[in-house]
């Protein structure tokens, strides 16, 4: 898992460009000082997560766009390192981000072993965030059979038939988010 800081300055200067802002214009429309905003893009400054946040609505994207690597545009799936607190137990992981226009549920799932949930297809524009804390999940669809393991996460289009599945022999416990 990388820092969330090591892409940012790339995404901000390219974001930056693509919307016609010089440094200062974003450095007064985000609030933010211009001298912040320079030395962001040239990888030398620290910045908050809220900070990053006011920066990607005036750019006009997600927060994920400005932390994910360049390589994952579009992907949901960003894995970034984000916050890092004085013991080395305390960390916070921006694992990624799925559109949202309109709802989000929050579940936790447990599955026993050899059982198995079949969905129906969500409205177009829905999408899962599994994250599993426990066991092996199977996630079925007309896209891939995909395993999921204990401290790993997936985010999919559920606008489509698709099945979770434990075919362990240990109960299988998750999160699972789905926004619209």
């Amino acid at each position: 898992m990388a820092d969330v800081l090591v892409h940012v300055g790339a995404n901000v200067r390219r974001l930056r460009a693509a919307a016609g802002l010089s440094q200062a214009a974003l450095a007064q429309a985000s609030g933010l000082s211009r001298r912040l905003v320079v030395a962001l893009e040239g990888g030398d400054a620290n910045i908050s997560l809220a900070n990053l946040d006011r920066l990607a609505g005036v750019l006009g994207v997600d927060f994920g766009a400005i932390v994910r690597a360049p390589d994952q545009t579009g992907n949901q799936r960003v894995d970034q390192l984000g916050w890092r607190g004085t013991h080395p137990d305390s960390a916070a992981a921006f694992l990624g981000a799925a559109p949202a226009r309109q709802a989000a549920e929050l579940w936790i799932w447990s599955l026993g072993p050899g059982d198995r949930y079949e969905a129906l297809p969500d409205a177009e524009g829905w999408r899962e965030m599994l994250y599993v804390i426990e066991g092996t999940l199977t996630v079925e669809s007309a896209e891939a059979s995909r395993e999921v393991a204990a401290g790993d996460f997936l985010i999919f289009d559920s606008a489509q038939p698709y099945a979770y599945v434990n075919a362990g022999e240990a109960p299988v416990r998750f999160v699972r988010n789905v926004v619209s």
